[in-house]
Order: structure tokens, then C-alpha cells, then sequence
């Protein structure tokens, strides 16, 4: 174990990342150090991204769906280099609904706004209605959520605190509750945002040309309300925009960004965001199957007061995403930041890169003071589960680039010489696998194992099994794109790697990218007690 005294590092750290100076990934860094930028700007699965700016600052959030902590924070001074820096949701609602995993449900398509010194996040969870919640600091602990509109399926809600006073909302339909989708409707609200005053009214209908309308977002220049509404399916789809004087219409519409002759898919929902100087830029995000949805950001003109999204390459009238282009004019130069992969548990708090499958327990980990380790308990795995897919002690974090490799080291204390215990890393998503470090009478293993269509109850089937010297072991899993193939590795030694298992593709969630992590799991037959101490998590290239 390592032995160096934490607070230190823990004060620093957080100063750091107080001035932007955090984390710098080793496998994605989109500030080229030119002054130009690549997409994404994250290669990681910020769905559904919304971005505000207050004064010199940008913000960001994303849906997190069943994960808990949820409504990550992000911030940036540049709109290129981001940290992650808060969640404004530390428990999923209602409670006990979310102690289980709910995969797919939650958090959807949130938006950000800032009003009265005031950070609104509000968001949609198609099976109890529109949420909101506020805090008068992103980096401190957020009021407890608001239900603003009860109703199932209700999703993509977006507040618009017009200059005349009057507060609005427009949100849009999921099709598997409300049984209807591709219409956006707009209610008023109350002065304090908290509450829904009337039945709403529709004000477009996407069904002749624009299916799968969802997603909106809404804005308010040179007279003109506009909505941001993508439109045609994640993977497929375009961004649309549409105009009127009045707030409920009629609007006028137009495609300003689609995928054309890129590679960069959808392009689907996200953000208009002016700087300081005047300039603006459009944040989305593109579908990449196992590696989620990413971050990317476009260049923004206006022409007779409608947005020109990217580049139009072939011609048409239509903007398609640029894959480099000059960074944003803010000033001074800032230094290069990316959320927060590797954790070496030497702080007093686990990274804010992790995230359990459900609410999480506190009998489910320790992290003391002092401790260089994170340590896991053997949970035990409900006796109805054939596999990891419901296990609410997961901790996860997603994907962060298309090549890299994630190691670590585990110590197994199962307390008792009969098997049941089992700790490792996991690739999770509707098929996953594991390497982990198990034990039976005879002593410890490391195995390697894979559940095919996890979502639908298939029991994990073990492809590889080798005996062990003791009961510390040295993980290694290599996740190569581009269709995130993987391949397992192990050493006793932490010096000489051999693999084991089979290679398998990571495969993603339910409307989310695969996620890579650990887990610590006992059987029911198996007696109480046992752990596994986890010495670091380190993401490499």
C-alpha cells in the first residue's frame, strides 16, 4: 500500500480545480495547443449536454439516467478545456424507486439556466414528470429537487425566463409513456420557476416532416423565441431550429446541421452559447455505441436572425461538423483540462468520475481518512439475480477515449476459506465481462467472464480460470477502437502480464455507452464479511 499523508494533496487538488487546472487525461485531450480545437471535445458520454455561460464562466450538464450521483457539473474557461467539478443530484428520486437500478430511466435531457443569481437544472423523468433544482453555488451542495410537473412522459424540459417577466417552459413527449412523441408543448410557470400553471399548449408538431422531434431548448434574440429541437433519431437525425415573434408560435423552421458528408452522425441536441466577445457556439453530441454519447462543439453565425451550425460543405444551405477549427476568442490563454479519469484514492472522497448503478449505501465502501485504498465489501448479490445487470453496487465510470487501458491492483479478504467472494473490474452494458479475483478452499483465482445480453438474464459464463499465488493480483483490460474491442490481462508480479479470457466488444447500455469500473460481490450462501482493497484505478494509453 502506498503510506503519504492526504490532506495536502486533497487541498491542493481542490484549489486546482477552483482555477481550472485540474485533471489532464492521458488517452483524450481536444486543446491541440495551437490555439485550434478537435471533436470531441469529450470523448465521453455527456448525453443530451446543455452549456451556460455566467460572466467568464461555462458550465455544463448531461443526463446521467439511473447513475448515481447524477446531473454532473462541468466547467470550463475556455468552452474547450472541461473539469468536472460537482453533482447537483447526490441521490436519484423518489428513494426507494432508485435504490434498484433503473436502466434507461432517471435523468433525461436536462437544461441549465442562470436567473437572479440563481443555477436552475431542470429535467425530465418520463415515469413521475419535470424536476428542477437550484443552487445559488455549482460547487456546493444543490437544494433538494422540486416536482414542477407531474405527468408520465414528460421529458427535455427548457425554462425560459423572458425579459417581460413571465417564465415559460417547453418540454417534449417520450413515445413509450405518453404514447404519443414528436410534439413540443409550452407551459407558463410561476415567477419562482418552481410550478407549472396551466395544461400547456402545443406549438409544433413534427410528425409531416421532422419525426422524433425532441430535445428542445429555448432562447430568446432580437425579438425572436427560439426553440433548438433535433430532430429524426439519435444516430440519424438533424438539428432543427424553429422561430417566432410570439412564444407560442406560429413557428417558422428550418435544418441547420446535419451529418452530410461527415462521419460525425446525428448531429443531435445541445446548446447555443455566446462568449463575452460576441462570438457563438453550438454544443451536441454524437452517438458512438459503446462509447456513448459524445461532446462536440461547432462554430455559430447568425444570417437574418437564423444560426448557421458548422461548416456547409456540399453547398446545400445546410451546416455539417467540423472536425478541427480555432478555439473560442476569451482572452487569455487557459491551461488544458479534461474531466477526471484515473483515482489513486489518495484523497479523502472517491474521484467524481465514479458513479454507482443505484442509490447508493454507505455499508458498501469505506474510504477513511488517511487510507491510500479504497476498500469494497462483499455485498451479497439478491439470491433472484443469474447476473451483475441489477446489482446496485456497481462503481462505474464511462468510457473516456477510443484506445486505452485501464489497470489496477486488488487485495481479497474473504474472511473465511469457503468460496463466495469475488472483487475485479467489470465492462459493463447489455453484454459485459469481468476480471476478477475469486477463492475457494484451495486458494485464489483469477478468472475472466462475460454475460451475453446481461439485460435480459443470461447467466455469466466464465471463459478463462488460473490459479493464484496469493491473494493480491494486477488487472489489466486494453479497450481498442474503433468498435471497442477488448482483451484481459493479469500479473502477480505487476511487472509480467499474461492474458487470459477471450477477447470480447464492449457493448453499450440502456441510452447510455458501456462504463468501466469495479465491483465487490459475495454469494448468498456465502457467511458475512470479506473485502477487497482496491489500491488505485489508473486510465492509460
Amino acid at each position: 500500500m502506498k503510506s503519504v499523508f492526504n490532506l495536502l494533496p486533497f487541498l491542493l487538488a481542490t484549489l486546482a480545480c477552483a482555477q481550472n487546472k485540474g485533471y489532464v487525461s492521458d488517452v483524450w485531450v481536444a486543446d491541440n495547443g495551437d490555439g485550434t480545437y478537435r471533436n470531441p471535445i469529450i470523448y465521453a458520454d455527456y448525453s443530451d449536454p446543455d452549456v451556460i455561460r455566467v460572466d467568464e464562466d461555462y458550465y455544463m450538464t448531461a443526463s446521467s439516467f439511473n447513475a448515481v450521483p447524477g446531473l454532473p457539473i462541468l466547467h470550463s474557461k475556455d468552452m474547450v478545456n472541461w473539469s468536472l467539478i460537482n453533482h447537483a443530484l447526490q441521490e436519484q428520486i423518489p428513494v426507494e424507486t432508485f435504490n434498484i437500478p433503473q436502466h434507461g430511466n432517471g435523468v433525461w435531457a436536462p437544461s441549465m439556466r442562470y436567473h437572479n443569481d440563481t443555477y436552475y437544472i431542470y429535467w425530465g423523468d418520463p415515469d413521475f414528470g419535470i424536476y428542477m433544482v437550484k443552487t445559488k453555488d455549482p460547487y456546493a451542495t444543490w437544494d433538494t429537487p422540486v416536482l414542477v410537473m407531474k405527468g408520465k412522459g414528460l421529458i427535455d424540459p427548457c425554462p425560459l425566463f423572458d425579459d417581460n417577466g413571465e417564465v415559460y417552459l417547453v418540454h417534449a413527449y417520450a413515445g413509450s409513456r405518453a404514447g404519443v412523441k414528436s410534439l413540443l408543448s409550452v407551459n407558463r410557470m410561476n415567477a419562482e420557476g418552481t410550478q407549472v400553471l396551466d395544461k400547456g399548449i402545443h406549438v409544433f408538431d413534427g410528425h409531416d416532416k421532422h419525426n422524433t422531434v425532441e430535445g428542445p431548448k429555448f432562447y430568446k434574440r432580437n425579438g425572436y423565441y427560439y426553440i433548438f429541437a433535433p430532430a429524426g433519431g439519435v444516430a440519424t437525425g438533424w438539428q432543427l431550429i424553429l422561430r417566432s415573434i410570439t412564444i407560442y408560435g406560429p413557428y417558422e423552421e428550418r435544418v441547420v446541421l446535419e451529418q452530410g458528408s461527415t462521419d460525425i452522425n446525428g448531429p443531435h441536441q445541445g446548446a447555443w452559447v455566446d462568449t463575452p466577445k460576441g462570438e457563438s457556439w453550438f454544443y451536441h453530441f454524437q452517438d458512438k455505441d459503446a462509447y456513448g454519447r459524445i461532446v462536440h462543439m461547432q462554430p455559430l453565425g447568425w444570417e437574418n436572425d437564423w444560426p448557421v451550425m458548422g461548416k456547409d460543405l456540399d453547398g446545400n444551405g445546410i451546416g455539417e461538423p467540423v472536425k478541427t477549427y480555432k478555439k473560442p476568442f476569451v482572452g487569455p490563454s487557459y491551461p488544458i483540462a479534461t474531466p477526471a479519469e484515473t483515482d489513486n484514492f489518495d484523497d479523502s472522497k472517491i474521484g467524481l468520475q465514479w458513479q454507482w448503478n443505484a442509490n447508493p449505501n454507505v455499508l458498501w465502501y469505506a474510504k477513511l481518512p488517511g487510507n491510500d485504498f479504497l476498500r469494497l465489501f462483499s455485498i451479497k448479490i439478491p439470491e433472484d439475480l443469474t447476473n451483475l445487470w441489477m446489482v446496485p453496487n456497481l462503481l462505474l465510470q464511462k468510457f473516456p477515449a477510443p484506445n486505452f487501458t485501464v489497470s489496477t491492483k486488488i487485495t481479497l479478504y474473504p474472511e473465511e476459506a469457503e468460496n463466495g467472494k469475488t472483487a475485479g473490474l467489470i465492462l459493463m452494458g447489455m453484454d459485459y465481462a469481468t476480471l476478477a479475483l475469486t477463492h475457494d478452499k484451495d486458494g485464489y483465482y483469477i478468472h475472466q467472464s462475460e454475460a451475453t445480453d446481461a439485460f435480459k438474464g443470461s447467466k455469466e459464463i466464465i471463459n478463462d480460470q488460473v490459479k493464484l499465488k496469493s491473494n493480491t493480483v494486477y488487472l489489466n483490460i486494453k479497450v481498442m477502437g474503433p468498435d471497442a474491442k477488448c482483451r484481459f490481462y493479469y500479473s502477480e508480479n505487476g511487472e509480467t502480464f499474461k492474458e487470459i479470457g477471450k477477447p470480447f466488444k464492449a457493448k453499450e447500455g440502456k441510452w447510455i455507452g458501456a462504463k468501466v469500473g469495479l465491483f465487490s460481490v459475495s454469494t448468498q450462501e456465502a457467511k458475512r464479511g470479506g473485502y477487497a482493497d482496491i489500491d488505485h484505478f489508473t486510465i492509460s494509453d
